[in-house]
């Protein structure tokens, strides 16, 4: 919601919108009280003509990794709290895998090389993408410095997100490579309203009941 009810809602706070909102962080708005969204922050995979497709970061799904026949092998790599999150309502047997990479791959001879399948998402010294979980963990591991793999995803159909932005659902800023594998993913949404300044800082200080008050 705007903070000021005579003001326009603009979800980039003041800075100009991307052409594609793919690496960046979906930051649900007090107006949202979907209990799949609420209080979400999502991390944008994909975003184009198709549509868009995001995971949220800060939903622990109380099952270890290791509980997941499959997953078992990347267990010992997976960030604190080691859980299977859930990503989102849509495709919940689907699993997706998040990687933090030890350096930035290097295109010079000899230089890093990214993990198969790995594909960026986050630019950093230690970038963020998403990785391939068919591939073998053992291959991958001296690369990687923090996994987490979510279970399902959030999905919109074309248009449906800028729909959605001009409602005044999302906030969108910029993502850091830390949020995607945070060790209190929980406390993300204040934490990343907080850290923009401004007008957004002051949303992170909004009660989680507004009746409350």
């Amino acid at each position: 919601m705007p903070l000021d009810p005579f003001s326009p809602f603009d979800p980039y706070g003041g800075a100009p919108a991307p052409d594609s909102l793919t690496g960046h962080l979906l930051v649900a708005t007090p107006a949202v009280d979907d209990p799949n969204f609420w209080r979400r922050v999502i991390l944008v995979l994909d975003h184009g003509l198709e549509g868009a497709m995001g995971i949220a970061l800060d939903r622990p799904g109380g099952v270890a990794v290791d509980a997941v026949r499959s997953m078992a092998r990347w267990h010992a790599m997976a960030t604190a709290p080691p859980e299977l999150f859930t990503g989102g309502p849509v495709s919940r047997n689907s699993l997706v895998g998040v990687a933090r990479l030890a350096s930035r791959p290097d295109d010079s001879p000899g230089g890093a090389v990214p993990p198969s399948g790995w594909r960026i998402l986050i630019d950093d010294e230690r970038p963020i993408g998403t990785i391939d979980l068919s591939s073998d963990p053992d291959s991958v591991a001296a690369s990687i410095v923090g996994l987490r793999i979510f279970s399902g995803c959030a999905g919109w159909a074309p248009g449906q997100l800028e729909d959605e932005l001009d409602e005044g659902s999302w906030y969108v800023v910029p993502a850091e490579a830390r949020d995607a594998i945070s060790a209190d993913p929980e406390g993300l949404w204040r934490r990343v309203l907080k850290r923009q300044g401004g007008a957004l800082a002051l949303v992170a200080a909004f009660p989680a009941d507004p009746t409350s008050n």
